[in-house]
């Protein structure tokens, strides 16, 4: 009995559920199990061809989201904030309450802010895709599985049919043995 590899017997078997009634996605990860060529869709060939805006998006969030961009944050205000109350160096270019400090702030959040959201949503594309290819290689997996059990199953018949046929050659052979011994003469009578 062989593996029947079409999309709507995988989707009944696999899935539990009519072709027709599934989502474009899990439609074209039954038709991408079934294919042996390996094909990029556009998700995959939109991360494969990131533009430099996107690469320096996912730059500044890995900086920014960091402990060291953080630290090294706090450092440069606590010298900020030191120099000004304490007028360092002769200098006071920003009294309390900071006004320059609180305007550089505010500019560098509201311009991190998206940048961030940006490399965001490139993660979450990344993180689909990486997710759709798990469930295409788990489908995968179901049918090589599938088709070892049906193997493993028309063995086990033959097998049966062969323990079958042994005890019947076994079996006429016994009786031919039993037919012969009682044919024979009787020892030491002729």
């Amino acid at each position: 009995m062989k593996l029947d590899t079409s999309p709507e017997a995988l989707a009944a078997e696999l899935l539990g559920r009519p072709y027709d009634e599934l989502d474009e996605d899990e439609q074209q990860a039954l038709r991408r199990v079934m294919s042996s060529e390996v094909h990029l869709d556009h998700d995959e060939q939109e991360a494969l061809n990131a533009t430099f805006g996107d690469r320096l998006a996912d730059r500044v969030a890995a900086v920014g989201g960091s402990w060291g961009f953080i630290s090294t944050f706090v450092v440069l205000m606590a010298v900020w904030m030191t120099i000004n109350s304490l007028q360092l160096l002769g200098l006071h270019f920003d009294p309390y309450p900071y006004i320059l400090l609180n305007l550089s702030l505010s500019t560098l959040a509201a311009l991190q802010a998206p940048v961030i959201l940006m490399s965001q949503n490139r993660q979450a594309k990344k993180d689909r895709i990486s997710n759709r290819h798990d469930y295409e290689v788990n489908l995968r997996t179901t049918v090589e599985i599938l088709r070892l059990h049906r193997k493993i199953d028309r063995i086990f018949n033959k097998l049966g049919q062969m323990e079958t046929s042994v005890e019947e050659v076994a079996t006429a052979t016994e009786n031919a043995v039993e037919l012969a011994i009682g044919m024979s003469p009787p020892e030491g009578g002729k």
